[in-house]
């Protein structure tokens, strides 16, 4: 049994990571700057030790760590920026090192080794060069696009009006996956360093056009759904990265190996898109206000 501690735990992708831990009987250490938070609770309630933690408190790092045999890592731009993402990365990275955990799987973006000139990807593989500089085995795992993400925001705003709004052509194509099998990925590393130390591995569990999404939407929801195109110049007047990163996956694309990866790690429950969207709780996503505009 590991004692394995999960920064972002309160999140999809940490707290996905946590849950396939904990089933897989490993104790774990969720790692939150909201540990009374629900989502926290809910950890808690699943046998998870909560503890505080600030990437930009280093006391709380330490003692968060101190102690544990691994760790899952994961950063965000997204409520600060590019910077701070990279100087927090530093910092998780330097007190794993400091703490001489055994092993640190790091959650990045798929491509965001390559140069792509998407912010989000570029603050990523400079933590990513802060990682493979570290005196620590470590394990990139580099998902795909997010299928959460399509029950959430203008996505989940178009659907109530039978449009599936997204900022790409209807047949180009896109690989995916669901936050449950990052998680399940993530333990899977955390449980065989010795297989996965050094490595680095794009993931997703299915590739679709926006098309068929809006098919499969469309039979999950019982409800008619169109694909409709936004225009990158909207996006960009919201977000400049977001619409960086719309145009790479239009023109360039995230070649990701789902087959192999299907064949490879067969203890990953993969989910296909179709599988994802019939378990959504869609009436009672759909009855949620509207995201401000």
């Amino acid at each position: 049994m590991l004692t394995i501690a999960v920064t972002g735990a309160t999140g999809a992708q940490g707290g996905a990571t946590a849950r396939a831990l904990l089933a897989a009987g490993h104790r774990v250490r969720a790692l939150t700057r909201h540990p009374n938070s629900p989502a926290a609770d809910a950890l808690h309630g699943l046998g998870a030790e909560v503890r505080h933690a600030d990437f930009d408190n280093r006391p709380s790092l330490e003692a968060a760590l101190a102690g544990a045999d691994s760790l899952f890592a994961v950063t965000t731009p997204f409520g600060t920026d590019t910077a701070t993402e990279v100087r927090q990365g530093k910092a998780l990275v330097d007190a794993t090192a400091e703490a001489r955990l055994g092993h640190i799987v790091f959650t990045s973006a798929a491509h965001a080794d390559r140069r792509t000139g998407v912010p989000h990807y570029e603050s990523k593989r400079l933590v990513e060069r802060n990682l493979r500089a570290a005196r620590v085995p470590w394990t990139v795992i580099a998902p795909a696009a997010f299928m959460d993400n399509y029950a959430s925001g203008w996505t989940l705003d178009g659907l109530r009006d039978g449009t599936f709004a997204w900022p790409m052509p209807a047949d180009r194509p896109l690989t995916l996956i669901p936050a449950a099998d990052i998680g399940a990925f993530a333990a899977l590393a955390l449980q065989r360093p010795d297989d996965f130390a050094g490595h680095r591995i794009d993931i997703a569990s299915d590739e679709c056009t926006p098309g068929q999404m809006a098919q499969i939407l469309a039979t999950a929801l019982g409800l008619p759904v169109a694909h409709q195109e936004v225009p990158l110049a909207y996006v960009r007047s919201r977000s400049a990265d977001l619409a960086a990163m719309f145009e790479y996956f239009t023109t360039v694309g995230l070649d990701v190996d789902v087959t192999g990866l299907r064949r490879d790690y067969p203890e990953v429950s993969w989910h296909s898109f179709t599988d994802w969207a019939v378990a959504q709780d869609w009436p009672a996503l759909l009855s949620h206000a509207p995201t401000p505009q």
